[in-house]
C-alpha cells in the first residue's frame, strides 16, 4: 500500500475518534431538548465548571478563596490535602447533580409554558451566571487536569504499523489520550442509548419528550423526569470536561467546545440520540479529511475552524430537521 493511502487511513481514524467526541457533547443537547423542549445554550460551560470543579477539588483549592481573601482579608487558598481522581471525580459528580436540582427547582421550573425563545434566553443568562460563579469559585488561571489518563502517540501502534507502507511510512501516530477519550465516549454513549431504550425511567423520559401532558396523565412526574435529564446532561458535560481539560488544559475557552456541536446537531437532528452519533461522526471525518485532501494542499490549511458550518449550512438549506429529525409540517 502507498504512504498517502496510508497516511488517509491515519487521518480517517482520527477523525472518527473526534466525532465520538463531538458526538458525545451533542448528547447533551439532546437529551434536554427531547425531554423539555430547552436548547441548553450552557452545556458548553457545563463542561467547563465541572472540569474546573473537578480540578479545585483534586488539589484541596477553598472554593471562592479570592473572594474570601478580599473580603476578610486573610491567605487562605488551599486546605492542604489531595483528593485521588476517582473520589474527586464523585464528589463533582454530585456537584453536578445538585446543580441540575437548582436549576430545575429555581429557574425552569417558573417558566414552564413560555415561549421557547424565554428558555433559550434563560439558559444564556444560566451560561453567564455558571462561568462568572466557576471563576470565582476556582479562579480564571489555566489549570492541569492530570486523572491519570496516558499521554503522547502511542509507540505500540506505530510499531506495528510502520512496515504496511515500506519506507517512506512511519506507522499511524494515534494519540493515547484520543485512544482511551474515544473508548469512553463510546461507553457512555451506548450506556445512554440503552438507558434511554430499556429502563423504566428511559421510557418515562420518552413519554415526555413525546407529550407533557400525556406524561402527567400517566402519573410521570414533570419534575423528576427533568432533574434526571439535567443531570445526565451534567455527566456528560462532566466526562466531555474531563477528556477535551485533560487534553488542553483547563481554560475558560473550554465552554467554546460546544459550539463544536451545532454542526453535529444541525446534521443528526435536535431530538435524535442516534443521530447526534451519526453527526457527530460525520463532522469528525469530514474536518479531517477536507483539510488533507482539499485544506492544506489547495486552501492554505486551516479549514478544521469552518468546515463543519459551512457544512451544517448546507443541510439547513436542503433538510433543516437533519438526518434522524422530527419533519413539522404546521397548516396555516
Amino acid at each position: 500500500m502507498s504512504a498517502d493511502f496510508l497516511y488517509g487511513i491515519e487521518v480517517l481514524i482520527n477523525g472518527l475518534m473526534a466525532g465520538v467526541l463531538y458526538a458525545l457533547v451533542a448528547l447533551g443537547f439532546v437529551l434536554i431538548y427531547k425531554a423539555s423542549g430547552i436548547f441548553n445554550y450552557a452545556q458548553g460551560v457545563m463542561a467547563l465548571f465541572g472540569a474546573l470543579t473537578l480540578t479545585g477539588i483534586m488539589s484541596g483549592q477553598v472554593p471562592f478563596a479570592h473572594l474570601i481573601n478580599a473580603t476578610f482579608g486573610t491567605h487562605i487558598h488551599n486546605f492542604g490535602w489531595n483528593v485521588p481522581a476517582l473520589g474527586a471525580i464523585a464528589l463533582t459528580l454530585v456537584v453536578m447533580v445538585c446543580f441540575a436540582w437548582m436549576v430545575q427547582k429555581f429557574v425552569f421550573r417558573h417558566l414552564v409554558g413560555q415561549e421557547p425563545i424565554i428558555l433559550f434566553m434563560a439558559t444564556i443568562g444560566l451560561a453567564y451566571f455558571l462561568e462568572g460563579m466557576g471563576d470565582l469559585m476556582w479562579g480564571s488561571d489555566i489549570k492541569k487536569l492530570d486523572v491519570g489518563l496516558p499521554q503522547g502517540g502511542s509507540r505500540w501502534v506505530e510499531d506495528i504499523t510502520a512496515g504496511l507502507g515500506g519506507d517512506d511510512f512511519y506507522g499511524f501516530f494515534i494519540d493515547k489520550l484520543d485512544m482511551v477519550a474515544t473508548l469512553v465516549a463510546a461507553i457512555l454513549v451506548i450506556s445512554l442509548v440503552m438507558f434511554s431504550q430499556y429502563t423504566k425511567q428511559g421510557r418515562a423520559m420518552r413519554a415526555v419528550a413525546d407529550d407533557h401532558q400525556a406524561a402527567l396523565s400517566v402519573g410521570i412526574s414533570l419534575n423528576y423526569i427533568w432533574i434526571l435529564v439535567w443531570s445526565l446532561a451534567g455527566l456528560v458535560a462532566l466526562v466531555a470536561g474531563i477528556m477535551w481539560g485533560a487534553k488542553s488544559g483547563v481554560q475558560f475557552s473550554l465552554s467554546l467546545i460546544a459550539l463544536k456541536a451545532l454542526p453535529v446537531l444541525m446534521l443528526g437532528g435536535f431530538t435524535s440520540i442516534p443521530g447526534a452519533i451519526v453527526g457527530g461522526l460525520i463532522i469528525g471525518v469530514g474536518e479531517k479529511l477536507f483539510e488533507y485532501l482539499i485544506g492544506a494542499p489547495f486552501l492554505g490549511g486551516a479549514t478544521e475552524n469552518w468546515f463543519a458550518y459551512v457544512l451544517a449550512l448546507i443541510f439547513l438549506v436542503f433538510r433543516p430537521q437533519g438526518l434522524f429529525g422530527e419533519k413539522i409540517i404546521e397548516r396555516v
